[in-house]
């Protein structure tokens, strides 16, 4: 009885050994080696068009068809109004969703100045006094407005200057004053967030038209 369990034992090792070498394959019914790519390659109905590429590869073309994010600007409110005009004019179709208005408002800009002066000594003479009274100043050469002249600070606010202002005065300052360099305002980007290729491709070539400023990719993507 032991024998024959010795030989049963001894015959399915070597059973086990054939079919693990593939020699049994087509008797028992069962690769040994599964289904791996080269052999589901074969199988293919025409193989030798296939390509399998690396991973690497596989990502690149992956992210080649992702959206894109354009965007064109800033536009002032009166250049906008053109831009928009313009762009459903030569894309009316991308005008349902294709992209829409983005709109940041702008600080203002004042500073508190002294100036102007009439020449290099009298700018001289101020740039000594702003020294011994120990304060911080800047020499202003634009707009041609406010050239030869000193800004002892920028501010964007209106009431954050007259504050600044009162202070010097105090420091001993006597002929400066709050000049404002530009206003607070708005400005506004046209930006498509998710344009297909065929989008991406109407948009960027649309430089050459009168929308003033063109499409190129999102400064940052939203």
């Amino acid at each position: 009885m032991l024998r024959l369990l010795l030989l049963a034992l001894i015959l399915a090792n070597l059973g086990f050994y054939a079919w693990s070498q593939g020699w049994l394959d087509s008797v028992v019914g069962v690769r040994a080696t599964g289904d791996r790519e080269p052999e589901r390659l074969a199988r293919q109905v025409r193989p030798e068009t296939v390509v399998i590429l690396p991973p690497e590869s596989a990502s690149s073309v992956a992210a080649s068809a992702a959206p894109a994010c354009l965007e064109a600007g800033p536009f002032s409110p009166a250049e906008l109004i053109a831009a928009i005009t313009a762009l459903k004019q030569a894309l009316p179709a991308a005008a349902e969703g294709g992209w829409a208005e983005v709109k940041t408002e702008t600080p203002g800009s004042w500073i508190v100045y002294m100036g102007k002066f009439a020449d290099a000594e009298g700018l001289a003479k101020k740039e000594q006094e702003l020294k011994r009274l120990k304060l911080d100043f800047e020499l202003v050469r634009s707009p041609p407005a406010l050239d030869r002249g000193y800004s002892l600070g920028r501010y964007e606010a209106r009431a954050a200057a007259d504050k600044a202002l009162e202070r010097f005065t105090q420091q001993g300052v006597r002929t400066a004053r709050v000049v404002e360099l530009s206003p607070p305002g708005s400005t506004s980007l046209l930006r498509a967030a998710r344009a297909d290729a065929e989008l991406a491709a109407q948009l960027v070539a649309l430089k050459a038209t009168s929308l003033g400023k063109g499409f190129s990719a999102c400064a940052k993507t939203p």
